[in-house]
């Protein structure tokens, strides 16, 4: 509606002075553009491609078609009616937006029977819309940074750029103007080659498409899942799987492809190359220097420089690799 309402004056009457005058020949015409409008959509996605090709492709091919500014408002009225966000544009393999569900879904404790709340995490890229979803314990950021790299993992890619909402496990401080991060999930997103953006607080439009994701996994997912138990992950997430595909393989509305396809077809080849190593969260430490030059990490001895003897130094380390400073 927005869409239609942007229209200046001349476009409009034009529009129906036309209609009125020559209904039956609008209407055939109008049908044969129309039809062609979900191929349209789906290459305007591409890199290079822009409307004025395409005007130029169906001016030689419908000599007797509508004129470009016929063209261009169809066009408009076509995206707000079919498809209300997609006036937004997204760059193929730009982002990646991340957040949780509202509402809960639960397991079973097998020795109690009792319910064990569990959070629902999703992931959609706004270019195809191809989505994740995963069952995790919590909002810690060891479950946000574990559900991430498994969304990339399926993606077999990875985005310029992750979006999280302003989770407190993936963001220290908001701020209007220079949010802090989460260190560990910062690490997460340079070892996969991402920068985090996080989306403005209170502007929702940041997320219109994730909050819609959202409202689609009610649909296709939690009632596939109703009256089922489940008493671990695993199990949970294995059916959740199952639901996802159904929902990622659906014809999107008013198109003649799905989420998946369109991915595969656009945005695959415009995503970096996947870190063929997996990321490792690493532990914080704070040590004092003791006055032989070492600090005691875990039972092991690090050695230091002699003039931070008596100092405090931070560690972080992981399995594989010690950084002190």
């Amino acid at each position: 509606m927005e869409e239609i309402l942007s229209f200046d004056d001349s476009s409009l009457c034009s529009l129906f002075q036309e209609r009125e005058k020559q209904p039956e020949e609008m209407s055939s015409r109008y049908k044969v553009l129309h039809a062609l409008f979900p191929d349209y959509s789906k290459r305007l996605k591409k890199k290079g491609v822009i409307r004025s090709q395409l005007f130029k492709e169906y001016q030689d091919t419908h000599p007797k078609g509508y004129a470009r500014s016929h063209f261009y408002t169809y066009y408009q009225a076509y995206l707000a009616l079919s498809c209300p966000i997609a006036h937004l544009e997204h760059k193929d393999g730009d982002k990646l937006y991340i957040d949780y569900v509202g509402d809960k879904l639960s397991l079973i404790d097998r020795e109690t029977g009792g319910i064990i709340p569990v959070e629902v995490f999703v992931a959609i890229l706004p270019c195809s819309q191809l989505t994740y979803v995963e069952a995790v314990m919590s909002q810690h950021k060891e479950d946000l940074i574990h559900a991430c790299e498994v969304s990339l993992l399926l993606y077999g890619s990875t985005p310029a750029t992750i979006v999280p909402d302003n989770l407190k496990s993936a963001v220290t401080k908001p701020s209007r103007y220079e949010a802090e991060l989460n260190e560990d999930f910062s690490s997460f997103a340079e070892h996969y080659g991402c920068v985090v953006m996080l989306a403005r607080v209170r502007k929702t439009g940041d997320k219109a498409l994730v909050e819609g994701a959202v409202k689609l996994i009610y649909r296709s997912i939690y009632t596939k899942l109703e009256g089922r138990e489940f008493y671990d992950p695993e199990s949970f997430n294995a059916a959740i799987r199952v639901a996802l595909e159904l929902h990622n393989n659906a014809l999107l509305t008013g198109r003649n492809y799905n989420r998946r396809e369109q991915y595969e077809e656009i945005e695959r080849d415009c995503m970096g190359s996947l870190n063929p190593v997996r990321f490792e969260l690493k532990q914080r430490h704070t040590a004092t220097v003791q006055k032989n030059g070492y600090i005691r990490l875990e039972r092991h001895y690090y050695s230091i420089p002699y003039a931070h003897i008596g100092k405090k130094v931070n560690v972080l380390y992981n399995s594989t690799v010690v950084e002190i400073y």
